[in-house]
């Protein structure tokens, strides 16, 4: 049988329901899970996952190059092989090192001014802020777009070079460990969409130089989220020690922590629970489901409204300009761009400075709230959605923060014209990292508690097959 995307019910499967396959022709694949039976014990154990988003139990399929496997209540990604990965991910590490190298051996911006000019190279973006007393502000930039990246890609590279070997080199479960931490907080690529916001400000009034290192740095932001995207954490400690298995007689299609079971959210593994248990693999702290506990992301919403107050009151930078000096807050930027008929800038500083962290808290505090009363005012996989989208959203809003760390570094002439850091720009770096940390606090298996008086249809996972390669992965 034939056919661009088949439709295919297995109700006996443990993904219980509908599984999209999209290839030119199905194979055995479509067979995958074990018919006639409900319980872990006809699959291997290897392929036992627990969905981090909704607890479900679920047994993997035989997966080929290129296709991905999703949850099939709640649509999370729960792996997607990639081809030659250990292989793939060391090129990319390594281009992204050589992009990085570059992006700080050369000039980044300048600008020059009747006869006044000046050009700064990308680490001054950060040193220039401690000239101004903003330590805490400078650390944030470094480590975002500098040191965690650097640490990222060497760690991953190490780890690479050891599976290529066919034995992991020293350290690796630590290195590991330590990108499922870095990863959220990599900034790069919104550090580049600061600097193109930060040179439209400075075209209106002076004339705008660009050095190597800026396209460099476009290159490095590019290709690290494109190393990041290629890294299957699941296959990687598959690679590193495939030995620890899941514990026997568990119910797919079943939530994990009634059975006793957790997923580990390192690696992967599912391991039973116990006090005070780590992970049989790699010793990371089990966070099995204990029921709906919203305190710590409600506390952090609490001060990250309470920062967004200076935030928004205060000037985020002051600029002087003839001796004459001007206090900016992050809303007067926005109106200037509007008045002056830069209306796309406008709207890109509007959205991720006022709108993005305003949604975000609102988001987070209904979700918070639905949950604790129970509620069903839209189905579970869209408040899922909603959370994701979230998440997905915070680190957006450091784009303002980067612009005053170019601008102050770029503009600075004495009293013809400069540009200072205001006060402001300390309490909204507070809003963007109490914001993000409230996300991930937040645990979005309580969207998927029991709700007696309402049910949720599952959802289909879809798995994506590319017409080439069939090698075949666990």
């Amino acid at each position: 049988m034939q056919s661009d995307t088949a439709l295919i019910r297995l109700t006996d499967c443990p993904y219980s329901g509908n599984i999209r396959l999209t290839s030119p022709l199905l194979t055995e694949d479509t067979h995958a899970c074990p018919r006639g039976s409900a319980d872990s014990s006809s699959v291997s154990r290897r392929r036992l996952r627990v969905c981090h988003e909704c607890d479900l139990l679920l047994a993997l399929p035989p997966l080929k190059t290129g296709e991905k496997a999703d949850c099939p209540r709640c649509n999370h990604t729960l792996v997607r092989r990639q081809a030659n990965a250990a292989e793939r991910s060391l090129a990319l590490a390594i281009a992204t090192l050589i992009m990085l190298g570059l992006s700080l051996s050369f000039p980044f911006l300048g600008f020059s001014l009747q006869g006044f000019g000046n050009g700064i190279e990308l680490s001054e973006t950060v040193s220039s802020l401690l000239s101004f007393n903003q330590s805490l502000v400078a650390l944030i930039i470094l480590l975002t777009v500098l040191i965690l990246p650097l640490l990222y890609l060497t760690a991953l590279s190490w780890l690479c070079v050891g599976i290529i070997r066919g034995q992991p080199l020293p350290k690796s479960p630590l290195l590991a460990r330590m990108l499922n931490y870095v990863t959220p907080w990599m900034m790069a690529d919104v550090f580049v969409i600061g600097t193109l916001v930060s040179m439209i400000k400075i075209v209106g009034m002076a004339e705008v130089e660009l050095g190597l290192s800026f396209w460099t740095v476009c290159g490095y932001a590019l290709l690290l989220l494109f190393t990041s995207q290629s890294v299957d954490r699941d296959w990687l400690w598959q690679a590193l020690d495939s030995t620890p298995m899941a514990p026997t007689g568990g119910l797919l299609g079943q939530a994990a922590a009634p059975q006793g079971l957790t997923g580990c959210n390192t690696c992967g593994l599912v391991n039973p629970i116990t006090a005070g248990g780590r992970c049989e693999r790699c010793d990371e702290p089990l966070h099995p489901y204990q029921g709906v506990n919203t305190q710590t992301t409600l506390a952090l919403l609490g001060a990250a409204i309470v920062m967004f107050i200076p935030a928004n009151v205060y000037p985020i930078m002051i600029s002087t300009s003839l001796g004459s000096t001007e206090p900016s807050t992050i809303l007067a930027g926005v109106l200037l761009f509007f008045q002056s008929g830069d209306w796309p800038i406008a709207l890109v500083i509007l959205i991720a400075s006022i709108v993005v962290p305003v949604g975000k808290m609102l988001s987070l505090l209904w979700l918070c709230f639905v949950v604790q009363r129970q509620q069903q005012p839209m189905s579970r996989l869209t408040r899922n959605r909603l959370y994701r989208i979230t998440e997905f959203i915070g680190r957006w809003s450091m784009v303002d923060v980067f612009v005053v760390a170019i601008l102050v570094a770029l503009i600075y002439s004495g009293d013809l014209i400069s540009i200072a850091p205001g006060p402001a720009a300390l309490a909204f770096t507070s809003v963007v990292i109490l914001t993000m940390l409230a996300a991930m606090m937040f645990d979005p298996r309580s969207i998927w508690q029991p709700n007696p008086n309402t049910t949720d249809s599952s959802t289909a996972p879809s798995i994506q097959r590319p017409h080439s390669s069939a090698k075949e992965h666990l």
